[in-house]
């Protein structure tokens, strides 16, 4: 996993995603809303069954569903961040963006990784990486 931490940078991977191919407006928008529900759902969803469930294995499920959405409040923590005037492009200026689009298309699946995507955005910030990490 020492690997993926390396390569995974939370913020770029909420930048390639709202970007996408062509960088439209409405996309933005999209995926903003997407990390959104994401997030709110996945926690919500996951302590209610965690809370409500009658076996153990359920209860993980729950805990399983939570920590995807805490995943996703961290894409919605750094797509708030590239979402002011000119973060975006500053983020991907002189970006390989078809190049990047293939990598982080794979990179994204650890988001089901509960818990993963949260404490790697909190080391990125850390450590300072990345435009605007310290700023809300």
């Amino acid at each position: 996993m020492m690997g993926v931490m390396e390569r995974l940078d939370v913020r770029r991977l909420a930048a390639v995603d709202m970007y996408g191919a062509a960088g439209t407006r409405r996309r933005r928008r999209l995926i903003r809303a997407e990390f959104v529900l994401g997030a709110a759902g996945g926690i919500g969803l996951g302590v209610w069954a965690a809370a409500t469930a009658a076996t153990a294995d359920w209860q993980l499920f729950g805990a399983w569903v939570a920590g995807v959405g805490v995943n996703y409040a961290a894409l919605t923590w750094q797509a708030a961040l590239l979402s002011r005037p000119g973060a975006l492009e500053t983020e991907l200026a002189g970006a390989d963006l078809p190049r990047e689009l293939r990598r982080y298309s794979y990179l994204q699946l650890w988001v089901v990784v509960p818990l993963l995507l949260a404490v790697l955005a909190l080391r990125q910030r850390a450590r300072g990486s990345g435009q605007g990490a310290d700023t809300p």
